[in-house]
Formats: C-alpha cells, sequence, structure tokens
C-alpha cells in the first residue's frame, strides 16, 4: 500500500485562510479521485483559536461555494514537520515563522507558499480576511480556489 502524500496549510490563527484552504482542496481532490492518497490538515502558528470552528464569515462564504468547513483550530506542533510532505504558508510571516520552527534542513525544505500554484490570479500571498468585509473573504477564497488547482496539477504530473 503506498504511502498518504500529506499537506498542512498554516496561516496565523487557523481560523480563516487555512481551513479555507483544506476545505477547498479536499473537495477538489475528492472531484479528481486523489482523495484516497492526499490527506490535507490545516494549523496556525498561534495557538489563540485553538479547538475553535473556523470564522463563521469565512464558513458563509465557504458554504456558497459548496465547501463546508468543520475543522476546529489547532496551533502547529514540532511533529508536523516530520508528518507532513508540503507544509504551505498563505503569507510572508507565516513563512518565516515556519522556518523558525522548522527543527532540521529536511523540514525546511518542505516549506512552501501557497500561492506558488496560482496559475490565474498574479498574488504572492493570501491576505487575511479577518478584518476586511464580504470582499476580503470573496477574495481569499478566490486566490485559494487558484492555488489549489494549480496543486492538483502539480500532484497530478508527479506520478
Amino acid at each position: 500500500m503506498e504511502k498518504k502524500y500529506k499537506i498542512l496549510f498554516v496561516c496565523l490563527g487557523n481560523i480563516c485562510r487555512s481551513p479555507a484552504a483544506e476545505g477547498i482542496l479536499q473537495k477538489l481532490l475528492q472531484k479528481a479521485k486523489l482523495s484516497e492518497n492526499i490527506e490535507v490538515d490545516s494549523a496556525g502558528t498561534y495557538g489563540g483559536h485553538a479547538g475553535e470552528l473556523p470564522d463563521s464569515r469565512m464558513r458563509a462564504h465557504a458554504a456558497r461555494r459548496g465547501y463546508k468547513l468543520t475543522h476546529r483550530s489547532r496551533q502547529i506542533k514540532w511533529d508536523d514537520f516530520e508528518k507532513f510532505d508540503l507544509i504551505l504558508g498563505m503569507d510572508d510571516t507565516n513563512i518565516s515563522n515556519l522556518q523558525r520552527l522548522a527543527p532540521d534542513p529536511e523540514s525546511l525544505a518542505k516549506i512552501r507558499r501557497t500561492t506558488d500554484f496560482c496559475r490565474k490570479l498574479p498574488y504572492d500571498h493570501i491576505p487575511d480576511p479577518y478584518y476586511s468585509g464580504s470582499d476580503g473573504f470573496e477574495l481569499v477564497l478566490d486566490i485559494l480556489e487558484d492555488a489549489c488547482n494549480g496543486l492538483i496539477e502539480e500532484l497530478k504530473n508527479r506520478k
């Protein structure tokens, strides 16, 4: 039996961007019939929201697009660097924090920017929508859909 490829999305509080990315990628993997081989999770670099559902605004916007976000927030753990094959940060601060937390060079090599996988939208980070209005949440979902579709294409090509 082939080992599952494991992907971890990381943002600050794990209540907006990373759980949305997790939900989007899970749904797209199911549609592409790849969910048996790939595991997806999310975490935050800050643990102040541990155990909480994603932000209600993000859940509402995601639901309108057919994504159900049920993940409970958690802080990234040291063993996540060993468990996951790919660790995707949302912005420069997340990337810097992940690099600082990485226990070894192998772990550092697993860290990438989520927007590295965008194919259509020209963004170099996923903006935090927490203090924005509806447009901010919609923009985040647009960028994440683009990035997740690009990630799936890359995953298909690596086989």
